[in-house]
């Protein structure tokens, strides 16, 4: 008897061991089941991104849209929110179907190729030499938006004035700096030289753009300006001792 009453004890015991693990594999299940079939909204592309292919032109062009992607199927890193990506150029090329994460877009410089460059069609490289204060204390940086600015004379007066050149230009490389030697003269006719570091700055430019630039550049002085996110830069009348104090 006593041997009997202990194997129904066991039988029992297994019986509800098997119903427990029954049950935590149905609720495991359930679990994957809704891990599998719960959706989040992220970017994807759904036109071919060009590698080097700026992101507000590839959601221009349509290429980019809010689609349901299951939570198992989830990049690490995708986005829902295309201002993230704000300014930043496809680093690899995104073919249809592709999440959008950060690590497949950054700045121009990070644009990798055979020539270490990428450019958008149309466009040339031009690289011009500016002082330390003209390219914003150093804050101009590979992938900045600049504003180009012009210190020049006027032809037939002589007379100097500063105007906008340029609203908006890509940086593509910022070089190496070199000091260079500087002479000003004061109203006493003394003369200073001074050692002012200059910088190589490459921009990616419309043919039009470009010579502008080249022509101001042996013409005068160029400077930057940065330009932020919602920043609105316009041509003007520009400014000269004329008009200096309103």
């Amino acid at each position: 008897m006593d041997r009997r009453r202990i194997l129904l004890i066991a039988a029992a015991v297994v019986a509800a061991l098997g119903v427990v693990l029954v049950l935590l594999y149905v609720r495991g299940a359930d679990a994957r089941a809704q891990d599998r079939f719960a959706t989040v909204e992220v970017l994807r592309a759904t036109a071919p991104i060009a590698k080097g292919e700026k992101i507000e032109d590839a959601l221009a062009a349509g290429k980019v849209a809010l689609q349901p992607v299951a939570q198992d199927q989830l990049l690490d890193g995708a986005q829902g929110d295309a201002g993230v990506f704000s300014g930043q150029l496809a680093l690899v090329p995104i073919y249809p179907g592709e999440q959008l994460i950060p690590a497949k877009f950054g700045g121009a410089a990070q644009v990798s190729a055979d020539t270490g460059l990428q450019l958008q069609k149309g466009q040339v490289t031009v690289t011009v030499n500016l002082t330390d204060t003209a390219r914003v204390a150093g804050f101009v940086n590979p992938g900045s938006q600049v504003a180009v600015f012009f210190n020049g004379s006027d032809a037939r007066s002589g007379q100097p004035f500063t105007r906008l050149l340029l609203p908006e230009a890509t940086v593509l490389a910022v070089g190496s700096t070199t000091p260079v030697s500087t002479t000003t003269t004061d109203q006493t006719g003394q003369q200073t030289v001074e050692q002012l570091p200059r910088t190589l700055i490459t921009l990616a430019l419309s043919q039009a753009e470009a010579e502008r630039v080249m022509f101001a550049q042996g013409n005068g002085e160029l400077a930057f300006a940065l330009v932020g996110d919602d920043t609105q830069v316009r041509p003007g009348p520009g400014v000269t001792t004329d008009n200096l104090f309103g």
